[in-house]
């Protein structure tokens, strides 16, 4: 660049971010750097569902991961960060039936091949849809690589681990009771499944014994089920029910025996003690009648319907026959009561219909032996790191406590299971490919899993089951893996076992768990309460490096956040300060050309200050990302931009660059230059797109601030004599204000400034220095002294090394002072308390580091000092009242 350019007046977020991420693209300035020299980093992006827009959780989930990987690609690593999405089998499956049923048409009019068609159709839309969001947001994505669930190489992938896994013995097909969605009319996991507490009843009713002799009291939640009762059961050691165990009684409604036997999953002290056994119905009955040989009875078609074996109620749906049998079984007189209850239903997590308990065949995975190796992998050196890691509890918990892994969906959409039955001899074959005489075979019709496929993700992606593929050698294990706390159990942990067994491999080093968005009461965001945001709705109001900011300023790892437009003011504000600040900056140094920058002239000591603040900022900046801590990182950036060289340097530069000194103004515009150049490149990670902006405009050589270098400590810049320097100055300029504030005397009018000195080096400071007095006090006379006699009517203020007097002859009330001193002093005094009680604590002088201890001795000493002398001044006025 041979000379800077200017900003426009106003801040306009849709102006500087038009074009922006195309200009991006086309320079490809996303992808991996291909220096084979560089330390890969790698992220895979948790592939969002192609079932419509992305929301404010994605949003932030994705910012998360921008923030990670543009730092990391300007620390030189060669960065990999893959796109790519779900084809979310039974929500998207949901959703293209939805949209059919407003049409009349449901998937059996199509029929299979045209209805798939049509949720093609789907995925191209709204994959659309998601590209236009994530490049709004400013993802620095490498699209070359995206990969979609469905596609060959995952499929390949999914076949290769389906077989493999059944051949180990470790994939099954049985007959259990699983979770069913009737609407979408397929299997369910049990983390697919919501409880949700709902009014429900006991319903009591009489089974007659066989022999005439009496009557059984049982209770059932769901009556409808007792058409296929194949028993009634009792605890074996129930003296009440001794004699019954082995006679018969007739089932109401249908008028057959069934048995009634023994068996300890009875609980004596529930209910009456005897409890109805429907083993094709509820997943405790299906392990009684195991063991007891009984049949198996299903009385209900997929779509919740009763089946003939429900004989008259045949065709009803599951709620109507409820209704229907409890009124007949009061005509019979076998309804003994039905008791009100409130209590815990399974829904479905995508249909929101209750889920039937059903048996049913289906393909599991036998998780015993994965979820071992998960948790053995934990205690060694290459066990996933959580973030918070009481995360890696929830997650050990999971593993230990898991059931075997439903893996069938009855679907239409998603990978079909790869084994096929013989059409005449029922032989079942599982293979990668189709039997070579595939005419004399029909493949299974059920899908597998949505999240079977998503298992894979890490890896697939990469290339895998290839391992020579050069993406998979370079770039897996990936790095970091961000994700949301809800989804640990559904993708986090299926994640880690499959990687390990398939590649001996963790997934990824670290898992960053982020919380929910709530709005600004603490809800939950839903359709239902009306409270969702749209973050493009966001953007188009305030940017997207507004929304970034306020995602990544409020985010402690694990910690749920509030979005408010309040936050989103401030976080416009916030860019707003700085595109000032650098038009101020850009329009000092319109003539300077990268060449022009030198700092080799004499600094002054806000110079020296800066360059040591900028210093201490880069050093905890880049430590709280290593740490996720982007909120605490935040605040870090927000006080160094705002404060430190918006409102203290900006304003002390404004002495040099319109004094006469020619070198000073070089030395401070070069300064100026370096400072702002270097705050870009800290929140370029954050917000990329205003800070692209005003980099462009600087005097510099890099092309792009998407692979400029990451700012590293200077040590030789870092100069503690003239922070401390920096800090009295910083503190007498306020003191004078306020007080001028307090008695309510403008910075205009000129004042008489006394400022006693501790020490002659602190004289000599000030001295040396008296021109930012002047500045920014206004003195008509100041006097800085270490032996000045303190005046008896004036307002003071006690600093460190300093006492300040302000004579206000006229202005000054006496007892107003002594009364304003002696808050001060109170809130000395409880610093002083504070500060010694921490010393006093032997713990905390034993386990602090020793920096920490040293610097609280500091601050005792500092509130000792301006202690004494707040003391002595309130007894100097009181001694003239």
């Amino acid at each position: 660049m041979t000379e800077t350019e200017n900003l426009s007046t106003k801040y306009n977020p849709q102006e500087v971010e038009a074009g922006r991420y195309q200009d991006w693209l086309e320079h490809d300035r996303f992808k991996p750097s291909g220096n084979k020299e560089a330390k890969p980093y790698s992220i895979v992006i948790p592939p969002p569902n192609v079932t419509g827009k992305l929301h404010l959780g994605h949003a932030w989930d994705t910012t998360l991961q921008d923030i990670i990987i543009r730092q990391k690609r300007m620390q030189g690593y060669d960065t990999l960060w893959l796109p790519g999405m779900d084809h979310a089998g039974i929500a998207t499956q949901a959703k293209v039936e939805e949209k059919l049923r407003e049409q009349g048409i449901s998937r059996y009019d199509l029929g299979r091949e045209k209805f798939v068609e049509q949720v093609w159709d789907w995925k191209e839309e709204y994959a659309g849809h998601i590209r236009e969001q994530w490049a709004k947001i400013g993802l620095s994505l490498d699209y070359s690589r995206e990969r979609f669930t469905l596609d060959d190489g995952l499929s390949e992938a999914v076949r290769k681990v389906f077989v493999t896994l059944y051949e180990k013995g470790l994939i099954y097909r049985g007959e259990y009771i699983i979770n069913w969605d009737p609407q979408a009319r397929t299997a369910l996991s049990d983390i697919e499944v919501i409880h949700k507490d709902i009014e429900g009843a006991f319903y009591h009713m009489s089974y007659e014994l066989a022999d005439g002799s009496g009557v059984v009291e049982i209770a059932t939640t769901r009556p409808e089920t007792m058409l296929g009762d194949t028993a009634v059961a009792v605890h074996p050691e129930d003296e009440r029910y001794q004699a019954l165990i082995g006679k018969k009684v007739i089932l109401p409604l249908v008028n057959k025996e069934i048995p009634i036997i023994a068996d300890e999953y009875v609980d004596q002290e529930f209910g009456t003690g005897v409890v109805k056994i429907t083993p094709a119905h509820d997943p405790n009955d299906f392990e009684v009648g195991n063991r007891h040989d009984l049949p198996r009875v299903n009385v209900m078609n997929d779509d919740g319907t009763m089946n003939d074996l429900a004989g008259t109620y045949a065709g009803m749906d599951r709620f109507a026959a409820r209704k229907q049998i409890v009124k007949d079984l009061e005509a019979l007189g076998r309804l003994i009561k039905i008791e009100k209850m409130v209590h815990s239903v399974g829904h479905s997590e995508r249909t929101g219909v209750v889920v039937e308990p059903r048996l049913s065949t289906q393909w599991f995975v036998k998780m015993e032996p994965l979820a071992k190796q998960a948790i053995d992998n934990q205690e060694t050196d290459d066990a996933v790191d959580f973030y918070p890691p009481r995360f890696n509890q929830t997650f050990l918990r999971w593993m230990e406590n898991v059931h075997d892994w439903v893996i069938s969906r009855q679907l239409w959409w998603g990978h079909q299971i790869p084994a096929w039955y013989h059409k005449e001899t029922g032989e079942m074959y599982v293979g990668l490919e189709a039997p070579a005489d595939a005419e004399n075979w029909q493949q299974d019709p059920d899908v597998l899993d949505t999240w079977f496929s998503s298992a894979l993700w890490p890896f697939s992606t990469m290339g895998w089951p290839d391992e020579t593929n050069e993406d998979f050698q370079r770039y897996f294990p990936t790095n970091t893996l961000v994700t949301g706390y809800d989804i640990i159990f559904f993708w986090v942990s299926r994640m880690i076992f499959q990687s390990l067994e398939f590649t001996g491999k963790r997934p990824f080093e670290n898992v960053l768990i982020h919380g929910l968005i709530r709005d600004e009461q603490g809800r939950k965001m839903s359709k239902s309460l009306g409270n969702g945001i749209d973050p493009m709705e966001v953007i188009e109001q305030y940017g997207a490096d507004a929304l970034r900011w306020f995602l990544s300023n409020g985010s402690a790892p694990g910690q749920d956040v509030r979005f408010s437009y309040e936050k989103m003011d401030a976080a416009w504000n916030f860019i707003n300060k700085i595109w000032n600040a650098s038009r101020f900056v850009l329009m000092n140094v319109s003539e300077m050309t990268a060449e022009d920058i030198d700092f080799s002239g004499e600094k002054s000591v806000a110079d020296r200050w800066i360059l040591t603040r900028l210093n201490e900022t880069i050093e905890k900046v880049t430590d709280l990302f290593e740490r996720f801590e982007f909120g605490e990182a935040g605040r870090q950036l927000y006080n160094f931009i705002w404060d430190d060289f918006c409102d203290w340097y900006i304003e002390m530069s404004k002495e040099t660059l319109y004094g006469d000194n020619e070198a000073a103004k070089q030395v401070n515009k070069s300064i100026l230059v370096h400072v702002l150049d270097q705050i870009l490149r800290l929140l370029h990670p954050i917000m990329p797109f205003v800070t692209e902006e005003i980099w462009s405009k600087l005097p510099h050589t890099g092309e792009s601030l998407v692979v400029a270098e990451y700012p590293q400590v200077a040590p030789e810049w870092t100069d503690e004599k003239a922070a401390q320097g920096m800090e009295v100055l910083k503190e007498l300029i306020r003191s004078v204000r306020n007080i001028r504030a307090e008695v309510n005397t403008p910075l205009s009018k000129p004042i008489t400034l006394l400022i006693q000195a501790n020490e002659p080096e602190i004289e000599e400071f000030l001295i040396a220095n008296k021109n930012y007095i002047e500045r920014f006090c206004n003195p008509e006379e100041l006097e800085i002294s270490n032996c000045l006699q303190a005046p008896e009517l004036a307002m003071s203020a006690i600093l460190s090394g300093a006492t300040i007097y302000l004579p206000l002859a006229g202005l000054i009330n006496i007892e107003e002072e002594i009364a304003r001193l002696e808050k001060e002093l109170a809130k000395f005094t409880q610093e002083v308390q504070r500060v010694q009680g921490k010393l006093a604590n032997e713990r905390f002088v034993a386990n602090a580091p020793e920096e920490v201890v040293a610097q609280e001795r500091s601050k005792e000493a500092d509130y000792l000092e301006k202690q004494k002398a707040v003391q002595e001044r309130i007894e100097q006025l009181r001694t003239i009242q």
